[in-house]
């Protein structure tokens, strides 16, 4: 998707995530402000989101926090846009394509919640010693083209020598949420999936995870947080708190073991074993992917580019400066 559909995709479904995202802004608790926040999926990648919820961290700073799956980048650019959310949980080029395309008033990313790709390559028959070369001629379910789950898959594959169209094939006709369920009814030879979606693949024998996605893609700010700028200028005390918030469930999640961080989030994962809970928590730290603070690292901004530009979705420069508002995560992590 290019950065035209992508910015055309935003009002497609306006309508329909405002009707969705439609509530009283009145919190529960009246000494609590209320925010909504967008997610891109409901994924325990996000461990340091939950864990802040369920210890009441947000309750602490005085926030309520109402989230909404949006089910996509897109998606929650348009609420974000159309102002069916305050904040915006989902992949830093959202944020990019907008501000490429020329837009004034564009939202800012202001903190980074996973620093590397979180899904997992999953196959229909178990693999002891995978190679990447093994995929030559099988058809690949990405997610959506222009997401950063398909362009860091796509820089995964030409590290390995491989050029999608020729040595591999991407079916991306196929919505994010659905993928494991066209998967298992038989569609693509592998898919791309999030925990704990590709450990329940494995549990019933309908998949097995072969490759780290985000292990071989390398360190980037893969999930952050943004907002408009109007909204940051005029809630900064909020969005201070907030990030603050975010940064407690984070030195959490790095200072507890799985098992202490699985019991943490499980009210946010109902229908998952805690055992599962906690063996995706355990992969998830062993690949380094939750970031440790909200503070996004240029170096970290800038392969994220490269991997757009290699998939051809990004063809002007963008600086990190104007994408990234570090100052809230650098006053939590004093």
């Amino acid at each position: 998707m290019n950065i035209k559909k992508f910015i055309a995709a935003f009002m497609s479904v306006a309508i329909s995530l405002a009707l969705l995202t439609a509530c009283s802004r009145e919190p529960k608790d009246k000494d609590l402000v209320k925010l909504t926040v967008s997610e891109v999926t409901h994924s325990i990648f996000y461990a340091p989101m939950y864990a802040a919820i369920n210890n009441g961290y947000f309750e602490q700073a005085g926030i309520e926090i109402e989230l909404v799956n949006a089910g996509g980048a897109d998606k929650v650019m348009t609420a974000l846009l159309t102002g069916g959310a305050d904040i915006g949980f989902a992949g830093p080029e959202a944020v990019i394509y907008v501000a490429a395309r020329g837009k004034e008033n564009y939202p800012k990313v202001f903190a980074q919640l996973t620093a590397c790709d979180g899904s997992f390559l999953v196959g229909r028959q178990p693999v002891e010693n995978f190679d990447w070369q093994s995929l030559k001629g099988s058809t690949i379910l990405p997610g959506r083209k222009g997401g950063i789950p398909y362009m860091t898959l796509e820089y995964c594959l030409n590290q390995n020598g491989m050029e999608v169209g020729k040595d591999v094939f991407f079916d991306d006709s196929i919505s994010f949420n659905a993928m494991t369920g066209a998967f298992v009814a038989g569609t693509g030879d592998y898919v791309t999936v999030f925990e704990p979606g590709a450990t329940d693949l494995e549990l019933q024998g309908k998949g097995y995870i072969l490759a780290s996605i985000g292990e071989e893609g390398g360190r980037v700010p893969y999930t952050t947080y943004f907002a408009s700028g109007e909204f940051l200028d005029k809630n900064s005390g909020l969005i201070q708190r907030f990030t603050d918030a975010i940064y407690k469930g984070q030195q959490f999640v790095a200072n507890n073991d799985a098992t202490t961080v699985a019991q943490s989030i499980a009210n946010s994962f109902p229908d998952t074993d805690m055992a599962v809970i906690t063996q995706v928590v355990q992969r998830y730290k062993d690949i380094g992917a939750f970031s440790e603070s909200g503070i996004m690292l240029k170096e970290d901004f800038d392969r994220l580019c490269a991997i757009l530009t290699n998939a051809g979705e990004l063809n002007t420069t963008v600086n990190f400066e104007d994408i990234v508002d570090n100052s809230f995560a650098l006053k939590s992590a004093q």
